[in-house]
């Protein structure tokens, strides 16, 4: 009876995951105005959309008549979906995992997230015709009778693939960073900064959530900023926060493309040529970028003193410096890998170059990677060696030779 009253759990936490994420998905794509998609496209767009967010494979093609091609290709992943998936996954996987073996119910979950990522990669496919509206453009496909047509498929092994690794990434971080699942002995001393790199990251979304609802209420523009903070507020937000450390993106934006993107960037993107994305850039159009530099210092500070009070007592403080350098190393590396964005569509007349119109256009966006972490290990170093003193002030022992924490992290050992 405990047996299947476990397994029942478990399939509970997979569907209330994929339910979050589609409803998060469906909102965010209708406040971007996909409902107005054609032939009855939006609820495969929306699946479509998770597949994305688990970091699926999403290619599009189409035709258009006998003369006319179209073809594009997407690769972004909707971090407001994933992350939305990602909580309701891990708060169900910390409340029910110390009530059994953690690996064992961690096994349940993945055994019954497999055929439910299997049905939406299998589903999630569309052709749809795309209207070329009136003008030039419209006289000329009613002229030669084109009739563009966008398809758009998932890879489905690769989209199992990526997004098992997606789940097995999800529970094995929530187990690093919660102190109520236990760790091998040789992870624990992970747990803290752990802890501390994902409490960054969530009040960088929260700051960015807050800004965004201010600026919906007082700018105009609700339903655009609202697909923002549905779709892609972490593709935004953390880009941002390694901006305020110093790091570069590479990237354009060329035609009339529907990913939602903040006024600010869309500005400095949007140009002949490919653009460098940095603090500098972003101040030749608005000066008060700078505080980033400063939001960046508290929130790194933060870190490194949160750290240090989940940290064992008798850590020296040069050891936790080292290693909230390395964790903010990591987690900008992180960054880096999933906030990519790469977009392209066209409409090609008889296979020659692409048709303007509003069919076809350009995005993508992505970081110097090695100078982002070069940069955010050097921070790292500075707010462990800094937040580390801090907390000496709150626990003497810290970085000495007092007594252990007595918050410390359940199962923690010597070797912490």
């Amino acid at each position: 009876m405990r047996t299947l009253r476990e397994w029942l759990h478990a399939l509970a936490a997979v569907l209330a995951t994929f339910l979050t994420m589609l409803c998060t998905a469906a909102l965010g794509l209708a406040a971007a105005g996909a409902t107005a998609l054609p032939a009855g496209a939006f609820p495969r767009v929306v699946l479509a959309t998770v597949v994305a967010a688990l970091g699926g494979t999403v290619t599009l093609d189409g035709h258009a008549g006998d003369l006319a091609g179209s073809r594009g290709d997407l690769t972004v992943m909707p971090l407001s979906v994933a992350l939305a998936g990602a909580l309701v996954l891990a708060a169900a996987f910390r409340r029910h995992a110390p009530g059994t073996h953690p690996g064992a119910y961690a096994a349940r979950i993945l055994a019954l997230w497999l055929p439910a990522l299997l049905t939406v990669s299998l589903t999630a496919h569309h052709t749809f015709t795309v209207p070329l509206g009136e003008g030039t453009l419209g006289d000329l496909g009613e002229i030669l009778g084109l009739s563009p047509e966008i398809g758009f498929t998932t890879d489905v092994p690769v989209t199992v693939l990526l997004g098992l690794v997606w789940a097995v990434g999800v529970l094995a971080l929530t187990a690093l960073a919660s102190r109520a699942l236990p760790l091998p002995r040789p992870l624990v001393a992970a747990r803290p900064v752990a802890y501390a790199m994902v409490g960054l990251l969530l009040v960088c979304l929260a700051v960015g959530a807050v800004i965004g609802l201010v600026v919906a209420a007082t700018r105009g523009h609700p339903a655009r900023t609202l697909a923002v903070l549905l779709l892609g507020l972490p593709n935004v937000v953390w880009p941002v926060f390694t901006l305020g450390l110093g790091a570069r993106w590479d990237g354009r934006v060329d035609g009339p493309f529907g990913l939602p993107m903040p006024r600010l960037l869309d500005e400095v993107l949007r140009t002949p040529e490919v653009s460098t994305l940095d603090l500098g850039a972003l101040a030749r159009h608005d000066g008060r970028v700078w505080w980033l530099v400063v939001v960046d210092a508290v929130l790194v500070l933060s870190a490194g003193y949160a750290a240090a009070l989940r940290s064992p007592a008798r850590l020296p403080l040069w050891r936790h410096a080292v290693r909230t350098g390395l964790a903010l190393a990591v987690t900008v590396l992180a960054v880096c890998a999933v906030c990519r964005i790469s977009a392209h569509y066209g409409l090609s007349l008889i296979g020659v170059g692409d048709l303007g119109g509003g069919l076809s256009g350009v995005l993508f966006l992505r970081p110097r990677v090695w100078p982002a972490v070069g940069l955010a290990l050097a921070w790292g170093l500075a707010g462990g060696l800094l937040g580390g003193l801090a907390a000496r002030r709150v626990r003497p022992s810290v970085g000495g030779r007092g007594r252990r924490a007595p918050f410390l992290p359940h199962g923690g050992g010597k070797g912490s």
